[in-house]
């Protein structure tokens, strides 16, 4: 009798372990380059997600080749896109704060992300995005796609230099 009751409280310490990691992201490996708070419930880092580059390269990688106002000509950006990203981390929420390296912080509607195919770009014509070069992290919409965005609103929402996302309840 005695046995059951630890085989049963063995067990159900398991599950319930194994509960709680269904929820926990797997920890960076190098350098974190982007962390996610607020409405998030898939975490790896005190309430947060934080995230490698690698991370953010196992989703599905999308492409956007697009003209904008920061560079000449049309430029080929890819990375995931910010519903997959949101996804991962469990967010839901009615926007996101996107705030970069220098602070430049803009809210992002949560049907941004939905709407549209609204990429974080980790790469500019296939290399990485350095600091130097708007990185590591770029907001790039689909204006090929949507030439309604084309103005002034959305170039503010496309944040370059992203390190933090805080999803809004």
């Amino acid at each position: 009798m005695m046995m059951r009751f630890i085989v049963a409280v063995t067990a159900a310490a398991l599950l319930g372990a194994g509960a709680a990691q269904a929820d926990m992201l797997p920890s960076p490996t190098g350098p974190v380059i982007l962390t996610i708070s607020g409405a998030v419930s898939d975490t790896n880092a005190d309430g947060a997600a934080a995230l490698d580059l690698a991370m953010l390269d196992a989703l599905p990688q999308h492409q956007s080749t697009v003209e904008t106002p920061w560079y000449d000509g049309e430029q080929t950006f890819s990375g995931p896109l910010l519903s997959d990203l949101m996804q991962l981390v469990g967010a839901e929420g009615s926007e996101l704060r996107v705030i970069a390296l220098n602070d430049f912080a803009a809210s992002l509607p949560w049907d941004d992300i939905s709407e549209f195919n609204t990429i974080l770009a980790s790469r500019l014509n296939g290399e990485e995005l350095s600091v130097r070069d708007k990185g590591p992290l770029f907001v790039i919409y689909p204006f090929h796609e949507h030439p309604e965005l084309l103005n002034e609103v959305y170039f503010g929402r496309s944040v370059w230099q992203v390190a933090r996302i805080e999803v809004q309840p």
